[in-house]
């Protein structure tokens, strides 16, 4: 991914915490992406299940803890 890509993800993004991009999508997901190793991402819904995700387990903890955490940023 290029660095041009990921100044664009990083801009859209709903919120960055720890280098996590958090954005919400059309569909009431939530798209994750590890920002400083971009091949580490993950889909939840908005209630918190997991969708998809290529992190290891030790991350999507991580990950699951800081969306728990932040996620007054999604409430409408």
């Amino acid at each position: 991914m290029s660095e041009k890509e990921l100044q664009r993800i990083a801009d859209e993004a709903d919120f960055i915490v720890n280098g996590y991009a958090f954005t919400k999508l059309e569909n009431n997901m939530i798209d994750i992406l590890n920002l400083e190793h971009p091949d580490c991402a993950m889909v939840i819904s908005k209630e918190g299940e997991l969708i998809s995700t290529n992190m290891e387990a030790i991350e999507q903890t991580v990950v699951f803890d800081l969306y728990k955490r932040n996620m007054q940023f999604f409430e409408e």
